[in-house]
């Protein structure tokens, strides 16, 4: 509690916020970082909101968008950085490690401001003043939220941009509500903030319904030619190339859910997107409720994440990543499935 009071001190004068999520940021990390810094506004608060790197275009119709700096932008990042040593607080939306903000890391790590972490990934690291987290939560955005209502009491401050805002990622961090963390919770938040005005079949439409010619050739082309299907390791994944990549003029974005094509396969337990970029391959793993993948992803491939949506990273070939991914399954296959056969002989 002590903590908490220190914070809402921290932010009931007007100051210097720089508001910044992971490298790549998702539906949740920009709706978070943006529902967030419409609220702050009101409050008399000055706000930037700093992502590492660009983000997919079906994200840019959130209020606000306009002024994001993308800190890999060489042309904006002396500004950038100039606004982060000048913060006064910092808030780190969506990560629970600052090695996630990438090339940003150090500029915040060395910064005099007062850190404040929102976030629902496990494991969080100590590199806050204050921290407002749970794994409860299904996505950034219901906790950004709760901590505007709940506890900030400032209900009123919300409007239907910022509600937008926050029903976006709620939205994709549950799959469209459809995983396993769309709790009672997740559809009292939603409600609420449809009443206050999100839109949520134009949400949908701008995320899931809004593609590219290049965008519908490339998803073809990665199922028809690079899924991968073991039904004896009960896995499969797609191993998409940098040529592959380049064909479909691919932009930022264009895998995003390519992963759940491989999941949604009958039989299927663990799923896997493989993906070749100029630092290396990125990985995405995904996995049905009983079958955690995060501790695999940490151990194996220097990732984590949530139990059943994980990422990681290797510095192999592409070939050589996806051999040591079959090699390892067939190694663990005990431990990965042990929680899966002792569900399936209690039915």
């Amino acid at each position: 509690m002590q903590a908490l009071e220190l914070f809402k001190n921290k932010i009931a004068s007007p100051a210097k916020i720089v508001i910044t999520t992971h490298h790549k940021p998702d539906a949740d990390a920009l709706g978070s970082s943006l529902g967030l810094k419409n609220y702050l506004i009101k409050k008399g608060h000055e706000v930037t909101v700093i992502t590492p790197s660009d983000y997919p275009s079906f994200l840019h119709w959130m209020k606000g968008n306009e002024e994001v700096i993308n800190f890999e932008d060489k042309s904006h990042q002396k500004e950038a950085i100039q606004k982060i040593e000048a913060a006064e607080i910092i808030f780190c939306l969506d990560f629970s490690c600052l090695s996630r903000l990438q090339s940003m890391q150090d500029h915040v790590k060395n910064s005099s401001a007062y850190i404040v972490n929102i976030d629902h990934h496990q494991d969080p690291k100590d590199f806050s003043q204050f921290s407002y987290w749970s794994t409860d939560a299904a996505a950034t955005c219901e906790l950004v939220y709760e901590l505007i209502v709940d506890e900030l009491g400032d209900k009123d401050l919300l409007d239907a941009d910022i509600a937008d805002c926050l029903y976006a990622g709620i939205m994709t961090d549950t799959g469209g509500f459809r995983h396993p963390n769309t709790t009672k919770n997740v559809h009292l938040i939603t409600a609420e903030l449809i009443e206050l005005g999100a839109d949520n079949t134009k949400i949908s439409k701008l995320i899931y319904d809004t593609n590219s010619v290049n965008r519908l050739k490339f998803i073809g082309f990665a199922i028809s030619r690079r899924l991968v299907i073991n039904q004896d390791l009960r896995i499969a994944y797609f191993a998409i190339s940098k040529k592959d990549l380049k064909k479909y003029a691919s932009q930022t974005g264009d895998t995003e859910g390519l992963v759940n094509y491989a999941l949604s396969i009958d039989g299927i337990k663990i799923a896997a997107l493989f993906t070749e970029r100029e630092d290396g391959i990125k990985i995405s793993f995904r996995s049905v409720e009983e079958v955690a993948v995060n501790k695999f992803a940490q151990e194996h491939f220097n990732g984590g994440g949530h139990k059943n949506a994980s990422g990681g990273k290797s510095d192999l070939t592409l070939s050589e990543t996806t051999e040591k991914f079959e090699q390892l399954i067939k190694d663990n296959t005990n431990t990965l499935y042990n929680q899966l056969e002792l569900i399936h002989e209690k039915n």
